[in-house]
Parts: C-alpha cells; structure tokens; sequence
C-alpha cells in the first residue's frame, strides 16, 4: 500500500473504496523531532526500557495469540537484536514515549504471532506505537495498518507534547501505511466496518469515555473469529472495564503497566458461547 495523508482507503467493497479527504493538521499542533541526544550508557538504558516485558505479558501474548513459546522465543530473540530503538531515538523519541507507552515491544510480539492482516490504530501521534506494529507486520511480511489521527494530547505522559503527526515513522515502513486525518466518529466507524474484516485493533484514546466506548465498540464489533483488540490507558475511565464484563470477563490484561495496557481476543468470547 502506498503511504497516504490522505483519508484513502484500499477497495475492500463497493461502499468503502474512499472516504472523504482528511483534514490537514493545524500548523500550530506540528513541531519537528530532534534527534535525540544521549550518552552510551543512557541509550543503551532506553533500549533496556524499549524492550522490556514481563513473563506474565509474554504468557499472555501466548494465550490471545496461540504461538508456541518456541515461537515466541524466535520473535524475542529478533526484537532484541533489532536497531528499532535506535532509529526511533534518532528520530526524536525521547525517553518520555518509553515512559508512555513501556509496551511497545509486545505491540510487536502481538502483531508478529497474530499474523493480522488488516489493523487499524486510533489516536496516532508521532507515530511511537505506529512504528512498532508496522516493524512486526515489515517482519511477518504482509500486512497493512491504517492510522485514524492525528489523536489527543490530553492526559499524556510529560515530555510527550505535540510534534508532526507520523515524523517517528521511518520511510522504510510507510509502504505498509495508511495515515487517515480527521479524527472523526464517522470515519473511525469506516475504518472498522465489519465488511473489511479486520484483524487487529489498537486503541489508543484520551480520557473520553463517551468517545472511548464508542470506539471499543465498534472495534470489537468489527473483528473476524481471530480477531484482537488491544487498549492503552484502560484505567482512564470504565469503558474497557465495561466491555469486558459485557463478554462475561472481568477487565482484561496484556500487561499492567502503569499505563495499563488491555487485550482481548474474539475466540474468548466463542470459548463462553
């Protein structure tokens, strides 16, 4: 797929083919990274952080996604050779991202067992997260993701402040990317409608629960039998805790951060039928 600021979608059906032209971003909201400038033993502490995981978030990754652990070995073993931290730090992620999203590596490991086609991510910024999933679907060898942004500020670690939508993502993944802009309900709702059969989804959301449980529930109405929703900052309001009771379940994990990060997978909902 080619790279697009635009909001264009592949023809997955007569009625999705195209959605109207996204909304550029203010200028005011869009400032450039820097590289980031440490000393060796500082970046070789943030790669540490980059690529930590806990055993329970590992035997958790194995559960949604049935990877063997043999597997999910080989994923590690590959991530913690890779040069994805360094190229994110050269492209202004600061320290601060680790801080924020500390699951970035098991974005990865989810998108490399699960094998998704089709994900879609909401609330994209600088485009930390956005990097990470498209290294694993780059990795797995196919596979697209289409980014709804640009998303909110609000409630944000400190040090992760408004710079250009997509400046972390680096020329070579954007072949597998689809930047949509107009951070809209309606084309939110597009984006996941069930005819496209996505596979995987990530939420990424302020503090809003009205419009968080709006797009939970859309995503998860929108997966196929292997389908994944994955959340960030689930203890912002009740919406994940919501619809995880809905399926019978108390609030589901993939690791506990802080922030919380929540994962759910459609077989566990046709495990209780």
């Amino acid at each position: 797929m080619r790279e697009s600021v635009m909001s264009q979608l592949p023809s997955d059906g007569p009625d999705a083919a195209m959605l109207p032209p996204g909304s550029v971003v203010p200028a005011g909201d869009q400032r450039r990274a820097r590289p980031v400038l440490l000393s060796a033993a500082a970046r070789k502490d943030v790669r540490h952080r980059m690529l930590f995981y806990r055993q329970a978030a590992l035997d958790r990754v194995q559960e949604l996604t049935g990877v063997t652990p043999e597997t999910l070995r080989t994923y590690r073993r590959e991530l913690s050779e890779s040069d994805l931290p360094e190229l994110l730090l050269g492209r202004g992620a600061t320290p601060a991202f680790t801080r924020e999203l500390p699951q970035a590596a098991l974005l990865y490991l989810v998108v490399r067992a699960a094998r998704p086609n089709r994900v879609v991510e909401t609330g994209v910024g600088p485009g930390y997260s956005t990097t990470w999933i498209l290294a694993a679907l780059e990795a797995n060898g196919s596979g697209e993701l289409l980014s709804l942004g640009p998303g909110t500020h609000l409630g944000r670690a400190n040090g992760v402040g408004p710079l250009s939508v997509g400046s972390f993502v680096p020329p070579s993944l954007r072949h597998r990317w689809t930047l949509v802009l107009g951070n809209t309900e309606e084309r939110f709702e597009t984006l996941v409608h069930p005819e496209h059969s996505t596979d995987l989804v990530f939420v990424d959301r302020g503090e809003d629960l009205d419009r968080t449980r709006f797009e939970l529930h859309h995503a998860w109405e929108s997966l196929g039998p292997n389908g994944l929703l994955l959340a960030h900052h689930v203890d912002a309001n009740s919406a994940w805790s919501d619809l995880c009771h809905a399926q019978g379940l108390p609030p589901q994990l993939l690791e506990a951060g802080p922030p919380p990060m929540g994962a759910l997978a459609v077989s566990l909902r046709e495990r209780r039928r």
